[in-house]
């Protein structure tokens, strides 16, 4: 072949690494031969999809021969109902991540300036790439956030900030009043995109940010949600985004037709509905949290205290060695080299049993 099909790529394009998602449990199983595998690695939620939604969804096959409906009505009026928010300023992804990829391409020429954390999602790094804009990486206060330092970083060129809260990896969040700081810093032609993906494991009594409270006071602000991790859909991968009425307008022009399909309108719709299943989520993933937290304590190993549904250790020694290990073992956790974090593991919360599994391993593997 004569053709470099490298060079004709755009330089963003041709810069990136694809996206490392957690092993699944079956390349494990082909891989390994590895059987009864416990996957703590993706973020997922441990109970299965409700009841409810998982009915709504098989009940939409029934017109996987129609397109789904583009606008995506029902849910949107659903999710205004929910949360008191007009229809109109709702845009609907195939996941969150969609969603940053349509203002990454709204918004950034080639050059543009984007800021976001260190250790921050590793999906913003890469749609700052592919359009060809310039990363202002800060660095992290205590794996965190550092607000008034990223504030501190805009520039005319800068054109948007990611944020997230919860953060992902690391488990780290930062209060209501600290993010009003942050807005009334940041100018107004600045576009701050709110990534809340783990907001519902937050209880509001601790005081994090709700940036779906905050939304018409700054008309610059894009929040994004996940029905992928409590509302247990991660498999249907629907998302929507809140913003002013012009963002949402442009967002649209971009937006994919059709871009979430039949069952997951659906099961979205549906399990907005189902309470009881959202409070068992919340309540399984405290309880999750706990346990792995005790039990990381007990075997002397330091990890990133979470507000999500996944927590961080710190290994103290390189974990390649220690996730091959645990794969030996049927664990699967995530790894966070690509993260710049060498040393750390992520554990996603399971349930009682899964996570009584993954400590027994970590132990027997920490012991050899």
């Amino acid at each position: 072949m004569s053709a470099d099909f490298i060079a004709l790529a755009t330089g963003g394009v041709a810069s990136l690494q694809p996206y490392r998602p957690g092993k699944p449990a079956s390349e494990l199983e082909r891989e390994l031969g590895v059987k009864d595998i416990v996957k703590l690695a993706s973020n997922e939620n441990p109970l299965g999809p409700s009841p409810v939604a998982l009915a709504a969804a098989r009940d939409a096959l029934a017109e996987m021969h129609l397109y789904p409906d583009g606008s995506g009505y029902r849910l949107k009026r659903a999710l205004s109902t929910r949360y008191g928010i007009d229809p109109e300023c709702i845009t609907l992804g195939n996941g969150s991540n969609e969603l940053l990829n349509m203002i990454a391409r709204v918004f950034l020429h080639p050059d543009d300036e984007v800021i976001y954390s260190e250790y921050s999602f590793i999906a913003y790094a890469m749609a700052v790439k592919a359009c060809n804009a310039q990363a202002r990486i800060v660095p992290a206060r205590d794996y965190a956030h550092d607000l008034a330092a990223m504030a501190a970083a805009v520039t005319p060129r800068t054109r948007i900030i990611f944020l997230a809260n919860p953060n992902n990896p690391t488990g780290t969040a930062f209060t209501g009043p600290e993010l009003v700081a942050f807005l009334d810093a940041v100018p107004e032609q600045v576009v701050v995109v709110l990534d809340e993906a783990y907001t519902e494991y937050v209880d509001p009594a601790q005081g994090l940010a709700n940036g779906l409270a905050l939304r018409t006071r700054y008309p610059n602000l894009v929040v994004l949600r996940t029905f992928s991790k409590a509302f247990g859909l991660a498999g249907l991968r629907v998302g929507f985004a809140v913003a002013d009425r012009v963002i949402t307008d442009l967002m649209n022009r971009v937006r994919e037709p059709f871009n979430v399909n039949v069952p997951a309108l659906a099961a979205a719709e549906a399990v907005l509905g189902d309470e009881a299943y959202l409070r068992r989520s919340i309540e399984v993933n405290a309880a999750g949290m706990s346990q792995l937290c005790a039990g990381l304590t007990a075997l002397g190993l330091e990890y990133i205290p979470s507000f999500g549904n996944f927590v961080t250790v710190d290994m103290a020694r390189p974990t390649a060695p220690i996730y091959q290990a645990l794969l030996r073992e049927g664990v699967i956790l995530r790894p966070l080299d690509n993260y710049a974090m060498p040393h750390h593991l992520r554990i996603s919360v399971g349930l009682e049993a899964e996570n009584r599994r993954c400590l027994e391993a970590l132990a027997r593997v920490l012991a050899c």
